[in-house]
């Protein structure tokens, strides 16, 4: 699976942007996908992961501000992120997971600053 990210970009603190990740294939509906991020001179973490069925799990100190969706007749998965913070200044990745496979896509950068 080829995954493509794009919307990421300069925000402001407080501000939204809605990331996209674009994925090859035809099995899109069977990959469990998820969006996680890696800032500078940290680990990658999980920002938020959906299951085949829909249900979502986010990381504890990112709930209520980030929200993932996905569009299986497009291919696409979203992250909607909420009151930016200057620490959720990081390159956000997708991960598809399928069939035992993982792939993760190139990255997107999101910066939060004034």
């Amino acid at each position: 699976v080829q995954l493509v990210e794009s919307g990421g970009g300069l925000v402001q603190p407080g501000g939204s942007l809605k990331l996209s990740c674009a994925a090859s294939g035809s099995a899109f509906s069977l990959n469990v996908m998820g969006w996680y991020r890696q800032a500078p001179g940290k680990q990658r973490e999980m920002v938020a992961v959906q299951s085949i069925g829909g249900s979502a799990n986010y990381a504890d100190s990112l709930k209520g501000r980030f929200t993932i969706s996905r569009d299986n007749a497009k291919n696409t998965v979203y992250l909607q992120s909420n009151n930016l913070k200057p620490e959720d200044t990081a390159v956000y990745y997708c991960h598809s997971v399928h069939n035992g496979e993982s792939d993760w896509g190139k990255g997107t950068l999101v910066t939060v600053s004034s």
